[in-house]
């Protein structure tokens, strides 16, 4: 029987406190958390290669709380792409929408990471952010790594730190200053969710408040992968649904973990895409749920919305044809426009759109609630997801679609 690769989640371990590139992760509590705040014990995700017959004995091993395999991952791919208004000067609308143009925060002192397909650090966006960049598409990790070679991660980025551009303001929250930069997926917007795993550890050892994650679990591709193998059709989707199930419980441990890591005063947020499948415009009812990781319990999914009639801000927002219904939250996800791969910019369309405007205005939350002292986990939470509202949108929206509602910054 072929061998596979297993994400192994074990309790205990080497708890040094450092996230290594290769096959083992320790994740130890954060640096300035007291014993008492920091109430996750010290864990270690480690990559072991066996068949599945052998799983039941790892399972026994001490220490081990849970193994999945390692299954393919893809990018969310933005649904359209066009040349940005070279016209346009202020914010962009989805910076106005959310209000983060007229808010006292700026992001600053908050550190987001973006798993994704790297970044251009050459991009006038980023200049003067402390860009701390790895690459885990790589079998080993690559410190000096992360250069995207797609646009999607630059894109993304854009919106959630990104400096004004040719007198446009894209970002969401420009005052960022540390950004860790995990590259999870390749020029051609494939990974895997070891590599994914591995930088989420990554990032939540390196102190980020906020995880942005615009990518989703790729099912066909692993059927078609077991198919090739030689199993049956039938065999080969039993197969994988398992391992999509076991992959599912594994992120939704990491979420847990992430919440706990710092202890209570320094949490950690993951907030994912929910996916573009959708198709109401041929069909209002052909509509499909959030696509994991985003559906992973303590994971925040992103609905993406756009402008209504007319395409006039005054005229309301209604939820975009190819989102992903039943998310926690939605953000401005259509004709977006940000950081272009090469300089520039250029406007996406997508949920992978909106979930960096969610990112950006959670670091605007955690500024204001740092600044006054009052950060927790449940204060976080109760900020971001209470600052919601449905009222920008346009008679008749489905509310399972949009969630809470658009967020809005601190005011």
């Amino acid at each position: 029987m072929k061998k596979d690769r297993f994400i192994v989640w074990r309790q205990g371990g080497e708890g040094q406190g450092q996230v290594r590139a290769g096959e083992s992760s320790a994740l130890a509590p954060r640096a300035g958390a007291n014993a008492e705040s920091a109430h996750a014990p010290a864990m270690t995700l480690e990559v072991a290669t066996l068949d599945h017959r052998e799983l039941p004995d790892l399972l026994q091993e001490r220490g081990v709380q849970m193994a999945a395999p390692s299954i393919p991952m893809r990018l969310i791919r933005p649904v359209s792409r066009a040349e940005a208004d070279a016209s346009a000067t202020g914010p962009t609308w989805g910076v106005q929408a959310v209000r983060a143009d007229s808010s006292p925060q700026n992001g600053k002192g908050v550190t987001v990471a973006i798993l994704d397909t790297g970044i251009d650090p050459e991009h006038p966006a980023f200049a003067g952010v402390n860009l701390v960049r790895r690459d885990f598409t790589l079998a080993e990790g690559d410190a000096d790594g992360g250069v995207d070679a797609e646009g999607h991660g630059t894109h993304c980025a854009g919106t959630v730190f990104g400096r004004d551009v040719a007198g446009q303001r894209i970002g969401v929250a420009p005052g960022v200053e540390r950004a860790l930069i995990g590259r999870v997926l390749g020029a051609d917007g494939s990974g895997s969710s070891e590599g994914i795993a591995r930088a989420l550890a990554w990032a939540v050892q390196e102190g980020a408040h906020v995880v942005s994650m615009s990518l989703g679990m790729d099912f066909p591709g692993l059927v078609a992968e077991l198919i090739k193998r030689g199993l049956p059709a039938e065999l080969a989707t039993s197969q994988a649904l398992l391992d999509y199930r076991a992959n599912l419980n594994l992120f939704g441990a990491l979420a847990a973990y992430a919440r706990s890591y710092g202890g209570d005063t320094t949490p950690t947020l993951l907030i994912a895409a929910a996916g573009n499948e959708s198709r109401r415009q041929q069909n209002p009812d052909w509509e499909v749920g959030v696509a994991p990781p985003a559906t992973s319990d303590g994971f925040i999914s992103v609905a993406a919305v756009g402008l209504g009639s007319g395409n006039k801000p005054d005229a309301g927002l209604t939820v975009a044809p190819f989102s992903n219904t039943g998310a926690t939250l939605s953000g401005p996800g259509v004709n977006v426009t940000s950081a272009k791969l090469g300089g520039g910019l250029v406007a996406y369309s997508g949920t992978s759109m909106a979930t960096p405007h969610v990112a950006g205005v959670a670091a605007l939350w955690f500024q204001s609630l740092i600044d006054s002292g009052d950060l927790t986990r449940n204060t976080i939470e109760t900020a971001l997801k209470g600052s919601a509202t449905r009222r920008p949108l346009i008679a008749g929206v489905d509310k399972l679609d949009v969630g809470l509602g658009l967020v809005q910054a601190p005011q």
